[in-house]
C-alpha cells in the first residue's frame, strides 16, 4: 500500500492533505478523487454560478502524481431576455 495525499483547490483556496490516504495501488486514486470532487460539489455548488474545483494528488515523497478538475457553470436563460 502507497499514501497519497489529496490537496483540495476551491473557491475557499487551497487545502493541503496532511494526513494522507493509504491506497492499494495508483489505479485507486481516480475513484478517491472523483469522491472528493463530488462531496466537495455537493456542499459548495449552490452557492456559486461559476466554480473550478481541483484535486492535485501527491505520492509520499510529495511530487505530484495527477491533478483532476470539476468546472461547474450555471447561466440563467431568463435574464438575457
Amino acid at each position: 500500500m502507497a499514501r497519497y495525499y489529496f490537496d483540495l483547490h476551491n473557491g475557499e483556496g487551497p487545502t493541503r492533505d496532511e494526513h494522507g490516504t493509504e491506497l492499494k495501488s495508483r489505479e485507486d486514486i481516480p475513484k478517491e478523487v472523483t469522491r472528493i470532487l463530488l462531496d466537495v460539489a455537493r456542499d459548495e455548488l449552490p452557492a456559486a454560478d461559476r466554480m473550478t474545483i481541483a484535486v492535485t494528488v501527491r505520492d509520499e515523497r510529495g511530487d505530484p502524481v495527477t491533478v483532476a478538475s470539476l468546472v461547474f457553470s450555471n447561466e440563467w436563460l431568463d435574464v438575457m431576455r
